[in-house]
């Protein structure tokens, strides 16, 4: 079982943000996401679609527009398409899962 087990390394996209890829096949992504206070995830948007579940840590996320906030164990779904991004209230980790898989993470 082991020869389908892949180390990824972590990568820092944003300042005091953290990227690791988790585990990854075509059709789905799994990546960790650390987060230190007042961190942000710049507003974009890709065609992949998104479910993010707050491992740790409080953030506010803006998503079409509309702002809310999360906490331990929350979790929500980001359409295809729809424009999104957060900042880090308290220091967490997101995991995120993609479908189908982000090529530009690997």
């Amino acid at each position: 079982m082991t020869d389908h087990v892949r180390t990824f390394p972590a990568v820092s996209p944003d300042p005091g943000v953290t990227r690791q890829v988790l585990a990854d096949a075509p059709e789905l992504m799994v990546v960790s996401f650390r987060f230190e206070k007042d961190a942000k995830g710049a507003l974009h948007n890709h065609p992949h679609v998104q479910s993010t579940y707050v491992e740790s840590g409080r953030f506010r996320f803006t998503l079409s527009g509309e702002d809310f906030e999360v906490g331990p164990g929350d979790s929500f779904v980001i359409p295809s398409g729809a424009e999104h991004g957060c900042v880090c209230l308290e220091p967490g980790q997101l995991v995120d899962c993609f479908t189908p898989r982000r090529d530009d993470f690997l």
